[in-house]
């Protein structure tokens, strides 16, 4: 046999060989399967691993209900691997592409309690540091999911867990702004103290946090010299908390400002 010959026999079997391997290859798994796989990684809490499959799934059967329902089990699973900006953007991408789904106030309750975890830390301690630094964009963000989620389906089986945490949130930026204001207070940047503290008057009226939002306006007034002001944000402090602590005694008007922290 030829040199010519023995190329084109070894060129014939090299062909054969790569459509054997070809055959050997595993046929597509069904979405039925797929998504069974996927879920059997998130009971065994694999969440890498479900998430390229339920990926997978979305790829090769883009349309039906395994689809869909993979696309909310992708959120879930990131969440449960504290990825909040993988959790918030798979929710909004159900959203936008399911805006009627049944279960679209599954993700609306996902994208907040993502941020709500997220933002823990910020609510429930603020204590030394610069609070000016703070940046509550994503408790602000777990605010405004929760509260689409109440507004558009009240009857969810979410609503009332999320009508509770949007309540502890709105705490939360109520305090943040007061801290804030505290923060400039200390440091006699009064306008600024000031504008903080107004803000919380404003958008947290009934919040807790309001009560020490008037008394800030009324001593950075009073540091400022304006009277007027000063006597407007006194008068809606003795009508809205006419038992305030800092209306007591001799000491309201008398005691320093940072005393009554």
């Amino acid at each position: 046999m030829d040199m010519k010959h023995s190329l084109a026999l070894i060129l014939v079997l090299l062909l054969s060989g790569c459509s054997w391997f070809e055959k050997k290859e595993e046929p597509n798994l069904s979405a039925s399967k797929l998504f069974s796989d996927a879920m059997g990684d998130m009971d065994d809490k694999n969440y890498e691993q479900a998430i390229k499959k339920f990926e997978t799934l979305e790829a090769r059967y883009p349309y039906g209900r395994y689809a869909e329902q993979a696309q909310l089990e992708v959120a879930y699973a990131y969440y449960k691997q504290e990825d909040v900006a993988s959790t918030t953007a798979a929710c909004d991408r159900f959203i936008k592409l399911h805006p009627t789904h049944p279960n679209v106030d599954y993700a609306y309750y996902m994208k907040g309690l993502a941020n709500f975890n997220e933002n823990m830390g910020l609510i429930a301690s603020l204590g030394g540091q610069d609070m000016t630094e703070r940046d509550p964009k994503q408790a602000r963000q777990s605010y405004d999911a929760f509260k689409e989620l109440v507004t558009r389906f009240p009857n969810s089986k979410y609503a009332e867990d999320a009508a509770a945490r949007m309540r502890f949130v709105l705490n939360g930026l109520a305090n943040y702004e007061v801290q804030v204001a505290r923060y400039y207070m200390k440091r006699k940047a009064y306008v600024a103290a000031v504008n903080r503290a107004q803000y919380v008057v404003q958008n947290y009226q009934k919040t807790p946090a309001t009560e020490e939002a008037l008394l800030i306006m009324v001593k950075a007034y009073d540091a400022m010299g304006v009277t007027d002001l000063r006597d407007d944000a006194e008068r809606v402090m003795q009508q809205n908390f006419p038992n305030s602590k800092y209306l007591s005694g001799p000491a309201y008007g008398v005691t320093p400002w940072w005393k009554f922290w």
